[in-house]
């Protein structure tokens, strides 16, 4: 499954140079990764109150190609199947045919007090 995410550049995303400022691509990717996860139906209030949150533990980016104020840009993200507290996804932001920005994100599910935990059942019963 590859999860769609239109965004447009505005100039609050731009550097003194007029580009895309790298760690908004960080944003980018994170809103994609936030709609995925809810349309698979994960209520992240509700897993908070039952005392588990995900935590970003990884990210390995690559910056190919600027993106500009006014640039309609999509963010591809894919996902692999979950190993039992980790999760895995490949994400890139395009514009047109070009491949912006790539990364690879690790999340893994954490207790409150920040130790390991599994994912839900029902998430990997939907992952599955």
């Amino acid at each position: 499954m590859t999860h769609k995410l239109p965004l447009k550049v505005y100039y609050e995303d731009t550097d003194m140079g007029g580009v895309v400022y790298y760690a908004n691509y960080l944003k980018f990717i994170e809103r994609a990764r936030s709609e995925i996860v809810e349309e698979l139906g994960v209520d992240q209030h509700a897993m908070k109150a039952d005392g588990l949150v995900f935590v970003v533990t990884r990210v390995v980016a690559d910056y190919l190609a600027p993106a500009r104020m006014g640039d309609r840009l999509v963010v591809k993200t894919t996902h692999r199947a979950p190993s039992p507290a980790r999760w895995v996804f490949d994400q890139d932001v395009w514009r047109d045919e070009t491949c912006l920005f790539k990364a690879e994100v690790t999340a893994v599910c954490m207790t409150l007090a920040g130790r390991p935990a599994r994912l839900p059942a029902e998430l990997r019963a939907r992952l599955a």
